[in-house]
């Protein structure tokens, strides 16, 4: 549609009237204006630039297509404007090639004759256009108000080009028809050709555009402030968004053309009148070289983007950048002095700083680590002879002519043995496992008599057996109860085979059951030709040796409750009735049990155990003597037992080994420090004749200090093992003082 010619002027004449609202074809026309204007612009500059100091034949008039300023035919008449329109708006073909003829003039070579371009300049310009298109051709045009009237699409749509462009200045006459091309140009400006409708729909091809009146010119509209347009790239020209005005404040004459020095000035932007959203903070301006092409080039589908930033400056070499160094670089270019030369001196005074510290450090760590690490445990060790031999020959015991016999001193070792060692019946000897093993299962304390056992009717019938040869005891009742004390004593002294069997059943719930502890407790003991089947010992297919016995009888003596009954010589039961002791042995000559036993294949047989006082110890002999078939056989059996018992308390004997406060051993803190030990009193080592004995030295079950004052008991010295073991205290001779600081530190371990 056509704007009224008479609405037209009146805006265009008023500037400082309130601009009244465009029509979306009135701001079509206007961009078509100055993508015009932008056009000739370049044009001009590219000319100017070649024209090497003569004046710029090519400028062109903003608002007049490169043609019409050759021809030299003014368009300012309002009659052509409205003939160019209708023109554009029949023949899109024509615009097309008015474009393409543009575009062949923009090219035209630097060097094209002055004159020409001297008469160029249309009647009506006014005396700054002629100065200013008659500026030096080597300074591009640059004007202020080339981009004021860019109006950025709101809907992304460009306005098309083919629509009138209007000259920027008041005068209608001074409009041309500047047909644009089909293409946009591949210039950094081509971006102003895309126009934002603030409807949101892009304009008519053919509508006139308004031309902008004075305040419009020298103002931005806050809509086309707001943000930057979607569809251009990043442009140097993006940040041109607001004119510059004088410094006088006064509105420039609409006839007059840039200056110089307006030419080159930097454009400030102007705050709108009205409040505009918060924009997007602009990107800075990318400097770009345009050059002309050669040729008539292809105009590319779009506007072109920068796609490279250009690189600085460089120096000639071409290092180094041509501005000013960065303030660290300076200072290394200042400090950067080369090393000194390398020498054998020079690097092992280099390796000692950096190694130096690193070793101190790991110095320091160990030192502290070493210095409260726990401190191993003190220990005893033995300075004195770790063993003592007796002298001259093995003694020679009275043995028995029959059978076998064997000999032991509890802790020192074996006195002597004869006879073959082989498994032959025991008789009531298997009783002595039999207390042992009820014992063991029910420990009785010396003195006490004990848990109360129920006399059963397989006991009362079993002392019926005592005409059949059996030895028993035959004042149970049925219903009676006897003390586990009384039962053992039964066993023991009068060899009652039906208590025996009773404590089995009591201890086992059966007799079977209770065998079958009898032979496991034997394999314990070491007891390897030995087997139980009854728990009386009548059977003989029970069977043992002299040296198995002497075992046993070593852990029978060590209990107590067991040697209280078995060296009495007789015991009286609950019902008054005294029974003698068949060991005859007890209580002479230091005997202290233990059991007899006799039946016609056994023979007489007899375990014995005696003790002896000796370098203030009491020492233990435990023997056997078996198979003694001379008539009365428990006669015999005792008489020469006693022999044996005698003879090797005889063969006993103490030797003085060490005497009090002689150095024994030392404690050993663990870290090369010691501290000598000494024995409190005398030494002496209890054997006979041929035998060795060995010394330790032990804490005695106390554990050692790290300091102590002289005279602390920490162990003590033994001899020998067993009841009979002899065993004196020790304690320091000086103070023991725990560990230096230097020990603490060299420790290895």
């Amino acid at each position: 549609m056509k704007p009224d010619a008479k609405s037209e002027t009146k805006s265009e004449a008023g500037s400082g009237a309130k601009p009244e609202v465009k029509t979306p074809a009135e701001a079509a026309a206007g961009d078509d204006r100055l993508k015009a204007a932008v056009a000739a612009w370049v044009a001009n500059a590219d000319d100017s630039e070649g024209a090497d100091g003569t004046a710029g034949s090519d400028a062109v008039e903003p608002g007049k297509t490169r043609e019409s300023a050759k021809s030299g035919k003014s368009t300012d008449k309002p009659s052509a404007k409205s003939d160019t329109a209708k023109s554009d708006a029949a023949k899109p073909d024509t615009a097309k090639s008015d474009a393409k003829t543009a575009a062949a003039s923009d090219e035209k070579p630097a060097g094209a004759p002055a004159g020409k371009s001297a008469a160029e300049p249309a009647a009506g310009k006014s005396g700054e256009e002629a100065k200013a298109a008659d500026a030096p051709a080597g300074k591009p045009v640059d004007r202020p108000t080339a981009v004021f009237g860019v109006v950025k699409p709101k809907n992304g749509t460009a306005g098309t080009a083919e629509a009138p462009a209007k000259k920027p200045t008041d005068k209608p006459s001074d409009q041309a028809s500047a047909p644009a091309a089909d293409k946009p140009a591949d210039r950094p400006t081509a971006v102003f050709g895309a126009v934002k409708p603030k409807n949101g729909a892009a304009k008519p091809a053919g509508a006139p555009a308004k031309k902008p009146s004075g305040d419009e010119a020298a103002k931005p509209t806050d809509k086309a402030a707001e943000k930057p347009s979607d569809t251009s790239g990043d442009q140097p020209t993006a940040l041109l968004k607001a004119p510059a005005v004088p410094a006088t404040g006064k509105a420039r004459p609409k006839d007059t053309a840039d200056s110089d020095s307006e030419r080159t000035s930097q454009f400030v932007p102007l705050k709108s009148d009205t409040p505009a959203a918060p924009a997007a903070p602009a990107k800075p301006a990318i400097p770009v070289s345009v050059t002309p092409p050669t040729g008539v080039p292809k105009a590319p589908a779009e506007a072109e983007r920068t796609k490279q930033t250009p690189l600085p400056p460089q120096s000639a070499a071409g290092a180094e950048p041509a501005g000013p160094a960065a303030p660290l670089d300076l200072l290394a270019q200042l400090t950067n002095t080369p090393p000194p030369p390398e020498t054998p001196v020079r690097t092992a005074v280099r390796r000692v700083k950096i190694w130096t510290p690193l070793v101190a450090l790991l110095l320091i760590i160990f030192c502290v680590v070493q210095a409260f690490r726990p401190l191993p445990d003190p220990t005893l060790k033995l300075t004195a002879s770790k063993s003592y031999s007796f002298d001259g020959a093995k003694p020679s015991l009275p043995w028995p002519t029959e059978g076998q016999g064997h000999v032991e001193v509890s802790g020192l070792g074996t006195m002597g043995s004869f006879g073959e060692q082989k498994p032959v019946p025991i008789g009531s000897v298997a009783k002595t496992m039999t207390a042992y093993m009820v014992l063991k299962n029910h420990p009785l304390k010396q003195g006490e008599n004990g848990p109360m056992i129920d006399i059963d009717a397989k006991a009362v019938s079993d002392a019926g057996k005592e005409s059949e040869g059996e030895s028993v005891l035959n004042t149970v009742k049925p219903g009676q109860k006897i003390s586990l004390r009384d039962a053992l004593s039964a066993v023991m002294i009068p060899s009652a085979n039906n208590i025996a069997r009773l404590l089995a059943r009591w201890d086992s719930q059966s007799e079977e059951a209770f065998i079958k502890k009898m032979n496991d407790t034997a394999k314990d003991l070491g007891m390897k030709n030995t087997t139980y089947t009854d728990a009386s010992g009548l059977m003989e297919t029970t069977v043992s040796t002299a040296e198995d016995q002497v075992k046993l009888g070593k852990k029978a003596m060590e209990i107590p409750a067991l040697v209280a009954i078995t060296k009495l010589p007789s015991w009286k039961d609950p019902s008054g009735t005294t029974h003698r002791n068949y060991n005859t042995l007890v209580p002479f000559d230091g005997a202290i049990g233990i059991k007899t036993g006799s039946t016609t294949k056994a023979g007489g047989n007899l375990l014995f155990a005696g003790q002896k006082e000796i370098g203030g110890t009491t020492q233990l002999i435990v023997a056997a003597v078996l198979g003694q078939h001379k008539a009365p056989i428990i006669d015999t059996v005792n008489a020469v037992s006693k022999k044996v018992l005698i003879a090797a308390q005889g063969d006993l004997r103490g030797h003085k080994v060490v005497k009090k406060g002689d150095v024994v051993g030392r404690v050993d803190d663990g870290l090369g420090g010691t501290t000598p030990v000494v024995a409190t009193k005398d030494v002496t080592a209890v054997g006979w004749s041929g035998l060795t004995v060995r010394l330790a030295l032990n804490d005695a079950g106390r554990k050692l200090p790290h300091s102590a004052k002289a005279g602390t008991e920490v162990g003590q010295l033994t001899v020998g093992s067993g009841p009979g073991q002899v065993r004196v205290p020790v304690t320091l001779k000086k103070d023991l003082a725990e560990p230096s600081f230097g020990s603490k530190l060299t420790r290895l371990g």
